[in-house]
């Protein structure tokens, strides 16, 4: 294999990163980096992280893995070599361990002022609790975010690992570099991110800030606009054990629910109602498989969609008509009418492209680096 720097069709390409391989939002974050066209080189430890890479782990598409034994100071005079000629460093380390590498900050904008240094963390650089481990349902649990998941009023429902990792953690770690570009462009400097998880998903919890300000969000799940507190908002069970999606908030959108169900429902805005429109909305749903309620609301204003499964979602006529899923995994987005972004290779496992992707970025010792134990090519 033979690698080129500046293959990349997105509006990123030319930019280059280093990623200090992690686990999460920190490969989300370079994989939408390298999507948009950014030539990124993934450093990884010779025996792989968490999930071990591989063809199969869709996070570290679009992007070569180099394996280096950071322990090894040849190793991080490696990096240093790329950070020289980088726009971007990602890292996602425990505040204080690229620092003990002689990778911080300081030590890379002495070889590159212009460097924009990316930190994702869960809770941030500093504060107390700036050591401890965490994962995605912690760093939302504190926000104040995971509280209100969740139609059981017992307890709430955490979202997988996407409202922390990715919402509020990957997603503003792009943000942050993207803004930081474009800064240094003006300015000719580089600088830091900190990006913390738990800063981006407070921020995601913006309308929830409006809510509580407002008085119309009571601290109990099950009881705002949003959460299933309203019968117009809400899970619906159909005859085959499947749901419905049901989202008419507004006036129009919710008389064209009533219409489609063929069905009489009391005046909404009599809150006194509710409990009512709610029952007769859980047995209507039940009368129809979800099939056949899908036919009846597709392309319609109701606001009305089936919840399906991953693997079905990839089948479903409107994401195959636009091309959302490609060979079973999200293709490139967002989408752009003069730069597409495109996936410019499959993921590998760690020291897949160890060779060719040192050499790619000017590296003219790699051969030396991989016989010295300090680089691993698989």
């Amino acid at each position: 294999m033979t690698l080129q720097l500046g293959q990349g069709t997105g509006p990123l390409r030319g930019v280059k990163v280093v990623e200090i391989a992690g686990i999460g939002p920190g490969p989300h974050a370079c994989m939408i980096l390298a999507d948009l066209g950014a030539d990124v080189i993934r450093i990884e430890r010779p025996g792989g992280g968490m999930f071990g890479g591989g063809s199969h782990d869709v996070l570290t598409r679009s992007r070569p893995s180099v394996a280096l034994d950071l322990k090894q100071p040849a190793a991080v005079e490696t990096v240093k070599a790329l950070v020289a000629d980088a726009d971007v460093l990602v890292e996602g380390m425990r505040p204080g361990v690229m620092e003990r590498m002689a990778l911080g900050p300081e030590e890379c904008h002495a070889i590159n002022p212009r460097l924009v240094y990316g930190r994702m963390t869960g809770w941030g650089q500093d504060g107390p609790w700036a050591q401890a481990a965490g994962h995605d349902m912690n760093y939302i649990a504190i926000t104040g975010a995971l509280f209100g998941f969740g139609q059981d009023e017992g307890r709430p429902h955490f979202p997988s690992n996407l409202v922390g990792d990715f919402g509020g953690g990957s997603t503003y770690l792009v943000i942050g570099v993207l803004a930081a570009l474009l800064e240094s462009k003006v300015s000719g400097q580089g600088q830091v991110i900190d990006a913390a998880i738990v800063d981006g998903t407070a921020h995601l919890n913006a309308m929830g800030a409006t809510f509580a300000a407002l008085g119309v969000q009571p601290e109990r799940r099950r009881s705002g606009l949003l959460d299933g507190g309203t019968p117009y908002y809400d899970v619906y069970e159909t005859a085959d054990g499947l749901h419905m999606s049901v989202g008419a908030l507004e006036p129009q959108f919710y008389d064209e629910l009533v219409r489609l169900l063929e069905i009489d429902l009391p005046d909404r805005n009599d809150l006194g109602n509710l409990a009512e429109i709610r029952e007769r909305l859980t047995a209507r749903f039940k009368e129809k498989t979800q099939e056949e309620w899908a036919e009846v609301f597709d392309g319609t204003d109701a606001c009305v969609a089936p919840i399906i499964p991953f693997s079905q979602a990839q089948q479903h006529p409107h994401l195959v008509a636009r091309g959302t899923f490609a060979d079973g995994a999200p293709a490139p987005a967002p989408r752009f009418s003069r730069t597409p972004g495109s996936v410019s290779m499959p993921p590998g496992g760690p020291g897949a492209h160890t060779r060719e992707a040192l050499q790619a970025w000017g590296i003219d010792n790699a051969d030396e680096l991989i016989e010295q134990g300090v680089a691993v090519q698989r």
